[in-house]
Order: structure tokens, then C-alpha cells, then sequence
């Protein structure tokens, strides 16, 4: 049997919790990606349409798709941004509000269950791991102009 490399256990994991959430988002009449950006929104304050972007790490073509398609279903309003002029806040609606519900519901069963059905050292040895490789890619520690030719 070939070696699973690290890469393909975290894709192939990522596709599979993807396409989990979006089955049951079509339960709500939505998507993975909606649900996701009502939950990157502040319920209270609403959020700058400048950071949502980057803290969703989404490229701002595509969350510019998923806003106008939240606005058109009436998940969100934009209002100016009081402290700043030039730049808007995007604001969940009484009914964005629902679906965020919803959507915490959703991703809140999905913790539920895996974390009774995987002991609190082999979760906190998960967290570990996917810490040191995000510190790992941040630090720039595995590609540098060292290590990759042209």
C-alpha cells in the first residue's frame, strides 16, 4: 500500500466535511459558503466588507459573489461605515440572523459528534499538529528560494 502523504489526508478530509456541510445546507435552502460568511459576520456590529475577505481567507471576487447572492436573498444589508466614510459594514438581517443560528447549529453537531468519538489526547494532538503546520506555512519554513528551483 503507497504511503498517504500528509497533503492528501487533509484535502481529502476538507472535501468530505465540504460536501457534508453542503448536503445539510441544502436542508436550509443554502450553501456551505453562505453559511460560513454568516458566521464571519458580526451579529452585533456588523463587519467591514474589507476584512471579511481575509478572514474568511476568500478572494474578494468570490465573496463579492456570495454577498450580492446574501443581499438578493435578504441574509444581509449594507449600511456606510460610521468611522469610516469611504467603506461599508455588512449587517446580518432578523432573517440572516436566523440562518446564522442555523448555521452555528450545524457546525456545532459536527464538534459534538467527533468529539464523542475521538478522546480529548488524540483532538488536542490534532489541534497541535494543524497549529504547527499553519505556523510552519506562516514562518515560511517549508518553500524559501533555498528550497525551490525555477
Amino acid at each position: 500500500m503507497k504511503e498517504v502523504t500528509i497533503d492528501y489526508a487533509l484535502r481529502a478530509t476538507w472535501q468530505a466535511v465540504a460536501r457534508m456541510y453542503n448536503e445539510e445546507a441544502k436542508n436550509f435552502e443554502t450553501t456551505m459558503a453562505i453559511g460560513f460568511t454568516l458566521l464571519s459576520i458580526d451579529p452585533k456590529t456588523g463587519t467591514p466588507s474589507t476584512s471579511l475577505g481575509p478572514k474568511m481567507g476568500m478572494e474578494a471576487t468570490s465573496l463579492s459573489r456570495i454577498l450580492k447572492s446574501m443581499e438578493e436573498k435578504g441574509l444581509i444589508e449594507r449600511k456606510p461605515n460610521p468611522s469610516d466614510g469611504r467603506g461599508v459594514l455588512i449587517h446580518l438581517t432578523d432573517f440572516g440572523l436566523e440562518k446564522r443560528k442555523d448555521s452555528k447549529d450545524v457546525v456545532l453537531r459536527f464538534n459534538e459528534v467527533v468529539k464523542n468519538n475521538v478522546s480529548e489526547e488524540k483532538l488536542k494532538h490534532f489541534f497541535e499538529v494543524t497549529d504547527t503546520i499553519n505556523k510552519l506555512i506562516s514562518d515560511k519554513k517549508i518553500y524559501t528560494k533555498d528550497t525551490t528551483k525555477n
